[in-house]
């Protein structure tokens, strides 16, 4: 077992997250660790079932004297987002995870942990392996490719399941229950940019980093700085002031995640260099000043770098920068009806340089489907006022909150039992599998509940030691009262 996690409890559950940790389980290249809870189940003797894009179900039979419980799922997803510091060295398709601990809590050296969702994956996994647990009869549930799209769980097949109840293990707060989630678009732009070949001058590489980044749904409202939002508003500034040419655009790394770092290649006359930096400072003290405590992080950096063959031109390095500067990221509406809870948002998560092609991908939010599809509209439009084209794509339904079904009644009673108090109920302002796969289940009755995860979709991803306990009493005491 890594080091890190030697002596931790509850036993059960580490074991299974120790081998994840050695599995690299990238959105759509889960078959290693598919493979891994099929050997569980099949060890065990229980019945599996493989969809036709991967997702993996496994039933086993009720504890003698609770087979008339009524059957519930417990569902987790395979994936995980492989986010990695600058100056990391990982390979997220043949490395393993590096975990270390910091106090009481695990993270990795570097990269994302994946504990999200691997703590609910070795906790399902736990409970397939108990014999003390008095529970009824069990499916579960592992989906592929959730933190991409929430593919796995669009492509799940209706009339697969049998359960009443859906237990999501992908909650991120001990002492909250959530009980509904915002749905999801992806609104992509695409243009093409005119080339011409580089002229004498110098490059420079101008690099926004530091940021904290996270994720795109729940830490949206956070103030977090965007880092292709700013580096738009310096390529912005320089266009304008200094005769730049730019050569490529490049941040961001994935539809769900806020934007850490982001660079740009520009070509400068070597004479004005000292204009250049005088420029990129002033803008690094203005984008500290508006960030803040939000984000102290910020560092915008001038490099060489290596020349380019060829550049923009002139007018298509404008509109582009200019989009960039001017697409709106972040919160549009809070909820009217939950404290506290982001109803719509949009993010501004990755733009590419492909040869003679800017890409840009965006995604927007709402537990509302026509503030989201207007969100998206809306992202559409500026798009298509800078020359791009524009394609929607990815779309998953949201979850509807029902505080009073009978899923939270019994949750909420053995939260009180455990803890001496109900727990929290919130909603999620991030796409949840239980939305869409509930969606194909019509009465089926979902709730999701987790250890304490911050930072998820983030290098500085960690977990809380005792929330996972905590976490795993109270799924062993839920089961045994359904």
């Amino acid at each position: 077992m890594i080091p890190a996690l030697t002596n931790l409890q509850p036993e059960p559950v580490w074991k299974h997250f120790d081998k994840l940790a050695a599995i690299p389980r990238a959105s759509t290249k889960e078959a290693a660790a598919r493979d891994y809870v099929r050997t569980v189940a099949t060890k065990l003797g229980l019945e599996s079932v493989q969809d036709k894009v991967g997702n993996l179900v496994v039933r086993k039979p009720a504890r003698p004297g609770r087979e008339a419980a009524p059957m519930a799922l417990l569902q987790g997803h395979l994936d995980m987002v492989c986010e990695k510091n600058e100056g990391t060295v990982h390979n997220f398709d043949v490395d393993p995870i590096k975990i270390i601990r910091v106090g009481e809590w695990l993270k990795a050296d570097g990269t994302t942990l994946g504990s999200d969702n691997g703590v609910g994956v070795a906790a399902a996994l736990a409970v397939m392996e108990s014999d003390n647990i008095a529970h009824g009869p069990l499916e579960f549930v592992f989906t592929i490719d959730e933190e991409t799209g929430l593919t796995g769980a669009a492509e799940f097949p209706g009339g697969l399941l049998k359960s009443k109840y859906f237990l999501n293990l992908d909650n991120e707060e001990i002492g909250t229950i959530c009980i509904g989630c915002s749905g999801g678009i992806k609104t992509m732009a695409r243009r093409k940019v005119g080339l011409h070949p580089a002229g004498a001058g110098s490059a420079w590489r101008i690099k926004v980093s530091g940021l904290k980044g996270g994720h795109s749904g729940v830490d949206i409202h956070q103030g977090r700085g965007n880092a292709l939002r700013i580096l738009g508003g310096v390529l912005q500034v320089l266009l304008d002031r200094l005769p730049v040419e730019v050569a490529e655009i490049n941040g961001g790394s994935a539809q769900n995640a806020i934007p850490r770092e982001a660079a740009a290649v520009v070509l400068l006359d070597p004479s004005r260099e000292s204009d250049l930096k005088s420029q990129v400072a002033a803008a690094e003290a203005g984008y500290k000043a508006d960030l803040g405590g939000f984000d102290s992080g910020l560092q915008i950096t001038v490099e060489k770098a290596e020349r380019p063959t060829r550049v923009f031109d002139a007018n298509d390095a404008k509109q582009t920068v200019a989009l960039l500067a001017s697409l709106h990221h972040g919160v549009l509406a809070m909820s009217p009806d939950v404290a506290e809870l982001v109803q719509t948002s949009t993010n501004l998560a990755v733009v590419t340089t492909k040869g003679d092609a800017v890409e840009i991908v965006t995604s927007q939010r709402s537990a509302i489907e026509s503030s989201m599809l207007a969100a998206a509209r809306m992202v559409a439009t500026v798009c298509k006022m800078a020359g791009f084209e524009v394609e929607h794509a990815g779309k998953y339904p949201g979850w509807k909150p029902e505080p009073n079904s009978d899923i939270v009644r019994k949750l909420q009673e053995v939260h009180k039992k455990l803890f001496g108090e109900p727990a929290k109920l919130i909603a999620m302002h991030a796409g949840l599998e239980c939305g869409v796969i509930g969606e194909k289940y019509p009465g089926m009755q979902m709730a999701s509940f987790g250890p304490t995860i911050e930072s998820p979709h983030s290098p500085n991803e960690r977990v809380q030691i005792a929330s996972v306990e905590k976490f795993w009493n109270y799924l062993k005491l839920v089961l045994e009262n359904l």
